[in-house]
């Protein structure tokens, strides 16, 4: 009896070994990211990039979809407000803020500023699930907050012109956490309901719609660098930003976390925006600054004592996946 206890033990530990490392890579793939949108920049717009993403992720979801098909059948009004919300929130606008923050800003800035995103999410969970906000969570948010200034304005003041907020990009990817941040909670909306594969099939499928209206609302030209060599690297790029931080990125980071402790994902995830970090400074030369780095550890402390006290409030089961164009 006592073998077989250890032994348990041995396993539980073992897999939550290997889920850490698989939300590790998970996020850290999502760092990769702005390597794939930023070349893709100089010869597609914003909306143009998601939508050919969207489209080659669903050439692979729809059979998914196909395939759980009976999970649809379960789906009631709240569901599909739910789904809607999560594919033409999370997955399309999102996205396109995101990538749009891009051409605003350094690229770190708008990476470090993606650890927003689960505070977010608490806010959004206790407006619309009546979830119960996290202790002392008014002064944790105030530290992020004053984090997230760091990362925009550094220790400088910011201009009264208008203009200086939206050339940050700051308001940008603040948007692009918001609504990822609204989507781990619509998310939750589905737990229970249809399968993972289910969900996460049907937020870029259904995304489909809205990014063709807004592509085509746009009007801006189809282009492809002239040469065969710099068009075969765009085509690259393309299948590289759909299928590295898109969908691989998904599967890992999400059977990781079904083994892992949400403090310890929480640690996990900092390997996104040092992954991004690291990949910017080599590919682009871009490096973090002071201001940033303090910014960065302020909303990281406020993070870390949320994720454990829902640790010790409630069973890591139950923990809500995060959905992200991620």
């Amino acid at each position: 009896m006592e073998n077989t206890s250890s032994a348990s033990t041995l396993y539980r530990k073992e897999r939550s070994n290997t889920g850490f490392w698989l939300v590790v890579l998970g996020a850290a793939l999502w760092g990769v990211d702005p390597l794939f949108r930023i070349l893709l920049l100089e010869t597609m717009t914003s909306t143009q990039i998601v939508l050919v993403e969207h489209i080659i992720v669903s050439l692979v979801a729809l059979p998914v979809l196909w395939k759980f098909r009976d999970d649809l059948k379960q789906l009631r009004a709240r569901h599909w407000v739910a789904v809607i919300f999560i594919s033409w929130g999370g997955s399309a606008l999102a996205t396109v803020l995101f990538t749009l923050a891009l051409t605003h800003n350094d690229p770190n800035t708008v990476l470090l500023l993606q650890k927003m995103q689960p505070l977010f999410a608490i806010v959004l969970a206790k407006l619309l699930l009546k979830e119960t906000l996290p202790r002392h969570f008014g002064g944790l948010f105030i530290i992020a907050l004053a984090g997230t200034y760091l990362l925009t304005f550094g220790f400088s003041l910011p201009g009264g012109n208008w203009d200086n907020w939206i050339h940050a990009g700051s308001l940008l990817s603040l948007g692009a956490a918001a609504l990822w941040g609204g989507s781990t909670v619509m998310g939750r909306l589905m737990l229970g309901q249809a399968r993972y594969e289910t969900v996460t099939s049907l937020r870029f499928v259904v995304a489909l719609p809205l990014l063709i209206f807004m592509t085509w609302h746009e009007g801006a030209p189809w282009t492809l660098p002239a040469g065969a060599g710099a068009q075969t690297a765009v085509i690259l790029n393309i299948l590289g930003q759909a299928l590295l931080p898109g969908l691989l990125s998904l599967l890992l980071y999400y059977k990781g976390l079904s083994s892992t402790k949400a403090s310890v994902a929480t640690l996990a995830e900092l390997s996104f925006p040092m992954a991004g970090v690291l990949v910017n400074w080599i590919a682009f030369r871009t490096l973090v600054t002071w201001e940033q780095l303090i910014g960065f550890i302020l909303i990281w402390i406020a993070l870390f004592a949320i994720s454990k006290q829902r640790e010790r409030s409630a069973p890591i089961a139950d923990a809500a996946p995060r959905l992200r164009t991620e």
